[in-house]
């Protein structure tokens, strides 16, 4: 575990004891990777890149560089989807400014793999004529016997992991073949999320996380972000993600109605490209309980299913 002092303790918590929830995971992590133990807010002689979601962790991740409460960081990196809601992309402008005026500024690089919408929903034919569906988000299927469960799911790997990774690749100069790790790839997990944490699975790359390390949950980025006189971030996931919360439906389809007019429409057009594939058991939905998203009587204090379904996301890339 890191022996760095006590660069990032926030204000009202005690550092004591705050690793216990992520003790396993660290272990894991070093087993995996055992520089990663002395490689702590990037340690070690290699840059450091945030891989920015521009959600709640992230953003105090990248502001709390800016402010030098972090090491230097050479580049902030925001894969876009082009499926994000309006108010994510409004956050990540502001956030772009702040960092732009604050004390220690770094770049932030956008970059995209394209439409997550139309790549999730291109059609191929195979030789013998059948057709399949390219790329999968995780929408549930309801089967014949009325059971439910989620896809198998690219759009994390495709769209988010694989065009960050090619710019830390360009950035760090990175060599073809190479196995020595040359970067330090920061993630926006939270002591309360830290069943998502997962090494690099490229030997170049080394993930750590600077809100681990520091003992910070997600309740504690909102008080240094209201402390620093910043506005609350808003959760970053694309309009149409099958991880939402009822809370999170509920709030896109009474505050965002553009952000939830486009996940309603996305979901038919994936229900037509289903049907006429026949890739699927069932009908697929957007909402575990298999009723179309407009349909749904949203919970808006529900969070059944979100945690475990994010638990689950690839490399801790989304909601962040």
């Amino acid at each position: 575990m890191s022996t760095t002092p006590d660069l990032i303790t926030p204000h009202g918590s005690t550092p004591t004891g705050v690793f216990a929830d992520a003790a396993g995971y660290l272990s894991a992590v070093e087993a995996h990777d055992p520089a990663a133990k002395q490689s702590a807010f990037g340690a070690g002689g290699v840059p450091n890149y945030i891989s920015l979601g521009a959600g709640v962790q992230s953003s105090v991740m990248a502001l709390m560089a800016a402010h030098g409460e972090l090491p230097r960081v050479e580049a902030a990196i925001f894969a876009d989807t082009q499926a994000e809601p309006e108010s994510v992309m409004r956050w990540l402008s502001l956030l772009e400014g702040f960092i732009a005026a604050a004390k220690h500024p770094f770049p932030v690089i956008r970059v995209t793999a394209g439409s997550l919408v139309e790549g999730s929903l291109r059609i191929g034919t195979r030789e013998d004529g059948r057709k399949w569906i390219k790329g999968h988000v995780p929408a549930f299927v309801k089967k014949p016997d009325g059971s439910m469960g989620p896809l198998w799911r690219t759009c994390t790997a495709d769209y988010k992991l694989a065009p960050l990774l090619r710019k830390q690749r360009e950035l760090a100069g990175v060599k073809r073949g190479q196995k020595t790790v040359a970067l330090n790839s920061w993630i926006g997990i939270s002591i309360d999320e830290a069943h998502r944490m997962k090494p690099s699975r490229e030997p170049w790359a080394r993930n750590v996380w600077p809100l681990i390390e520091a003992g910070m949950k997600r309740y504690d980025c909102l008080r240094w972000m209201e402390a620093k006189g910043y506005p609350k971030p808003p959760r970053s996931a694309c309009t149409f993600c099958p991880f939402h919360s009822d809370a999170e439906w509920h709030r896109l389809k009474t505050q965002e109605l553009d952000a939830f007019a486009h996940a309603v429409a996305y979901e038919r057009r994936l229900q037509a490209v289903s049907a006429e594939t026949g890739c699927h058991a069932g009908r697929v939905t957007l909402h575990r309980s298999g009723a179309n998203i407009d349909e749904v009587d949203f919970d808006p204090s529900g969070t059944q299913g979100q945690q475990e379904f994010f638990g689950n996301e690839c490399e801790g890339m989304c909601g962040v």
